[in-house]
């Protein structure tokens, strides 16, 4: 890939960090503010399941700005847009979706159809769930 596409996506990635840190200290400071406690159980309750709800998406985006930055370490040395499984050139409107991206979409969709046949999730991938909704997966 060109020196200036490196950078493109490296100015990109950059910028998707700084949006995300944002995000991040804009909740610490709501979370810090509201040590508000309602009478009402019901309204306790939902502003406790808002709490954890805002607190999941933080999570994921702490975990996705950890793969930004490996990104831009791939940027670095020289891997990033280079399939991890193949070998070949990543497409660069994949690249510009998903920046983060370690693989062409020829390898991740063969990976997508193995994991539906087996059953399986990538162990890469983190899912959030109910206890409930994965009793309902199991019993499908």
């Amino acid at each position: 890939m060109e020196a200036n596409r490196m950078m493109f996506f490296r100015e990109l990635l950059q910028q998707r960090i700084a949006e995300l840190l944002n995000d991040q200290m804009k909740t610490i400071s709501v979370l810090n503010s509201s040590n508000d406690r309602v009478v009402d159980q019901n309204d306790q309750a939902s502003m406790e399941v808002d709490r954890n709800y805002e607190l999941r998406i933080r999570d994921r985006e702490r975990r996705l700005i950890l793969k930004m930055k490996e990104a831009i370490l791939r940027i670095d040395n020289g891997t990033f847009g280079i399939c991890v499984d193949c070998g070949e050139d990543i497409s660069e409107k994949r690249l510009i979706a998903r920046p983060v991206t370690t693989q062409c979409i020829d390898c991740k969709t063969k990976q997508e159809k193995i994991e539906k046949l087996l059953g399986k999730k990538d162990s890469r991938v983190i899912q959030y769930s109910f206890q409930g909704s994965l009793q309902d997966q199991q019993d499908d």
